[in-house]
Parts: C-alpha cells; sequence; structure tokens
C-alpha cells in the first residue's frame, strides 16, 4: 500500500493547523525540507531504528497539541474562521485554505486503483472553480462538507466509522469543518502506521546494513561522532584488563562489560556512547526494572533467613509478599530520599505480614530482637554499598553476562536463590537487554572493532579472531 504525505500548493495562513503534525516515541518528526543534510541522517537512522526495535512503534496525532503556543495559535486560527463567516457578507479566505488541505489529505488516502474517485474529488474540489463560487457568492459548504464526508466514510478505517458518522449530525459550519479536520488527521495517521506495519518486515531484513550506513554518513561529516563510544571502551578495556590480570583478554568480555555498564550509568552524565543513543530510553528503563528486582530479591531474602522456610512455605505468603514490596517501592528509584522513605514503609508492611503468617501458623509473633533487626536491615538497603544489595547485585550481573553470551533465544542459565523467586521477570529483562546489545552489535560492531584492537593488542600481535561484525 502506498502512502503520500499532503502537499499543498500555496502556503496556508500563518495560523492554520497542520495536519501533519505527528509525534512517535522520539518527539515530533519533523520536516526535512529546513534540515541539514547531516539532520537527514541523524532523523533517518532514528526513525528507521525505532520502527525496527520497537515492534508497536506507532505515529499519533497531537489532539490537542502538547505546546501551549501550538494550541493558542490553531485556536487562533478557528476564531478567526468563525468570524470570517460570521461577517455580512461572509469572508471565506481561511475556509478556501483548509478546503484545500482536506482536499490534499484526502488525496494522500487515495490508492492507485482510486483513478475515478481522484478525478470525481478533482471535480467537486476543484480549487478555482470554489474560488470563483465565492467571487459570485455561491459557495455552499455544507454540500461541499456532504461530500468529503461521504468520501472519508468509503476510505477510512473500520474505527473510524463512528466518528465519521458523527459528522453527519453537525450543522454549525465552523465546528463541522473543525471536525473533519480532525478526523482526517485520525485517517491519515491510521494510513501512515498502516503503511509502516507493512515496510516493518523489509526494513527488518536490511536493518543492520541501512543503519551501519546512515553512521557512517554522519561519522563522514562529523567525525567526532565516535569520541564518547571510545571513552566507553577504553573504560570497560581498562576494567577487563585488571580483572584477568595476565590472561588474554577477549574483546567480546570487554564489550559485554561495556554494555552492563549502560543498565547503571549515571543519568547526569551526558558521555553517553553514540551508537547506542537510540536505545538510553530502554536501557535506562531496563536499568531501573532491574534495579527494582535486586531490591525485591535482596528483601525476600532478609526475611527468609529472619522468619525461617515455615513463613516462607506458608500458602500465598510469597505472593502477597512480593504484591506490597513492588507497590512500596514502585516510583522509588529516582530519587533517594523516596527510596528511604519508601523501604521504612516497607519494612513495617514486612513485619505485619510475618507476623500475620506466623499466627495463621498457629505460633507466637517474631521476637522483638529479630523484628527490629529485619526492619533495620531493609531500611538499610537504600546504600548501593549495601552488602546484601551488593551481593544479589552481582548475582544478577553475572546472570546477565550468562545470558549475553550466547544467542538470546538459548535456555537462560541457573539462578542462584532467592532470584529463583524472580526468575521469569529476571530472564524476560535479560532477553530484552540480549535484543538491544545483539542488534547494536550487529550494526556497530566495525565501528568497534579498531578502538578494541587498539585497546588489546600491540601493533603487530595477532588478534583472537573475534568477529564483532
Amino acid at each position: 500500500m502506498e502512502n503520500q504525505r499532503d502537499k499543498v500548493a500555496d502556503d496556508p495562513p500563518s495560523d492554520l493547523p497542520h495536519l501533519d503534525k505527528l509525534h512517535s516515541p522520539m518527539g515530533n518528526l519533523p520536516s526535512l525540507s529546513g534540515l541539514t543534510e547531516l539532520q537527514d541522517c541523524v532523523s533517518n537512522l532514528s526513525l528507521a531504528h525505532e520502527i525496527t526495535v520497537n515492534k508497536y512503534f506507532c505515529f499519533k496525532v497531537e489532539n490537542p497539541p502538547k505546546d501551549r503556543i501550538t494550541e493558542i495559535v490553531h485556536q487562533a486560527f478557528w476564531d478567526t474562521l468563525q468570524e470570517q463567516l460570521s461577517s455580512d457578507p461572509p469572508n471565506y479566505k481561511h475556509t478556501i485554505f483548509l478546503l484545500q488541505q482536506i482536499k490534499s489529505s484526502l488525496q494522500s488516502l487515495l490508492l492507485p486503483r482510486h483513478i475515478r474517485l481522484r478525478s470525481q474529488m478533482d471535480e467537486v474540489l476543484d480549487m478555482q472553480l470554489i474560488q470563483q463560487e465565492v467571487s459570485h457568492g455561491a459557495l455552499d459548504v455544507h454540500k461541499l462538507a456532504a461530500y468529503i464526508i461521504n468520501t472519508m466514510a468509503s476510505l477510512c478505517a473500520p474505527v473510524r466509522d463512528p466518528q465519521v458518522r458523527a459528522l453527519m449530525d453537525l450543522e454549525d459550519p465552523v465546528e463541522l469543518l473543525r471536525e473533519i479536520y480532525r478526523v482526517l488527521g485520525l485517517m491519515n495517521t491510521d494510513m501512515l502506521n498502516f503503511t509502516v506495519q507493512c515496510l516493518r518486515p523489509h526494513l527488518l531484513q536490511h536493518a543492520a546494513q541501512y543503519e551501519r550506513s546512515q553512521f557512517q554518513k554522519i561519522l563522514d561529516k562529523q567525525p567526532a561522532s565516535l569520541d564518547n563510544t571510545k571513552l566507553w571502551l577504553q573504560a570497560a578495556a581498562a576494567e577487563e584488563k585488571s580483572s584477568v590480570k595476565d590472561s588474554p583478554v577477549s574483546a567480546t568480555a570487554v564489550l559485554n562489560r561495556a554494555y552492563m555498564h549502560l543498565l547503571s550509568w549515571d543519568q547526569q552524565d551526558q558521555m553517553y556512547p553514540e551508537t547506542v543513543v537510540m536505545d538510553r530510553t530502554r536501557l535506562d528503563s531496563l536499568g531501573q526494572k532491574i534495579q527494582m528486582l535486586v531490591l525485591e530479591a535482596t528483601v525476600l531474602l532478609l526475611t527468609n533467613v529472619q522468619c525461617g522456610d515455615a513463613v516462607f512455605s506458608h500458602q500465598g505468603f510469597i505472593s502477597k509478599l512480593r504484591r506490597s514490596i513492588a507497590a512500596l517501592l514502585e516510583g522509588s528509584h529516582t530519587r533517594e530520599a523516596d527510596l528511604k522513605e519508601a523501604l521504612l514503609g516497607l519494612g513495617q508492611s514486612v513485619l505485619q505480614q510475618v507476623n500475620e503468617a506466623l499466627s495463621n501458623l498457629g505460633g507466637s509473633a517474631l521476637p522483638q530482637e529479630s523484628q527490629d533487626l529485619l526492619k533495620g536491615q531493609i531500611s538499610e538497603l537504600w546504600k548501593h554499598n549495601n552488602p546484601v544489595r551488593t551481593l544479589i547485585g552481582e548475582r544478577v550481573q553475572g546472570f546477565l553476562q550468562a545470558m549475553l553470551q550466547g544467542s538470546p533465544t538459548k535456555r537462560s542459565p541457573e539462578l542462584p536463590s532467592p532470584l529463583r523467586l524472580l526468575s521469569a521477570e529476571l530472564a524476560e529483562l535479560g532477553t530484552a537487554f540480549g535484543r538491544i546489545v545483539h542488534f547494536n552489535q550487529k550494526v556497530f560492531g566495525p565501528f568497534y572493532a579498531p578502538v578494541l584492537r587498539k585497546q588489546l593488542f600491540q601493533p603487530g600481535e595477532a588478534e583472537t579472531g573475534e568477529d564483532l561484525n
């Protein structure tokens, strides 16, 4: 299916809204006509990458616009249109421009086989004829609107049928044109998203090659575009050399260590590697979820140690405790003060559930000394160097690194207790992380290879033969 973007022959009034104001998870899709060739490469690369890695990617119409200034400009247009149509005799300046945009929008929905419909549209929405009707005071806005609505009904997706039918009940010309305009924006977005989904299988086949070529264009025009990436890989290489001492250093191990750093990247650090920046939002989100899993596993371990297996094996105890931990820690990862407060409340909740379970088992409450100890241990988990939290974090890191060593579709490595309780969630996060890493390495391996060669081998020294491409 082919899709055409709206084109208007003449410049519309400055306050006229545009139907193609779309936004994606990366922000507004810019008009490329006024951008430099370098910006074109960046935009194309970002859009192609998002379509490739995000199967839920879609464009959306800003309705209402998020930008307050844009909202004011749009409202000014409709207010002006109301004034023009209410004047005596009516002024149709904005109406003509609006009809022209509506015609262009309808044309963008047509397929090559719609020859007859295209011809009919050119005849009914003949802008020169409409201008003549305006000059003779014979323009019938409602008649044109009826044709437009019927055409929309024949072209729209089934999901838009109720909105198109609702247009037929509108009588006020300004409200009618405004709603036609709004629904057409939705229809154009439907067409664009359908086209993206149709193209996605083709993009997936050529995504790595395309992204690599686009990045090479960026690098040719801006050689400094690898500076942060080089620093990122150099730091990982130095750490890997230090950890293995006299043993040979694997380029793959260096890369995996570098990727692991991205899960705990300081939000204030602006030196993010350029080759991974398109996935930063996804990686930051994964890192936050992993930190929450580490905290959850740590609380489960501490609770198990203090209350024993009898309570832990009590029916429904673990699932209820996990729900409480997740609910109380939700949103606490952004500020240290929030995490401290959440952990204080969590400690109290854990004690309450432990004592309830002991009571149901016919036992007495946990000794006060044990209660104070457990509550204190949980409240101290906000510290990044907390020994128990550090231990669980290292186990999680080991699990993720083990997943990176093979294909993301291979069986997950065995998990130690208490992480087995969180195995499904951790495996899901590890798989998502692995997909990002393996695709990134496939695209940017040729750019990483010379940096790693320089770090790991002396001039003339034999290489290990690892393929990063």
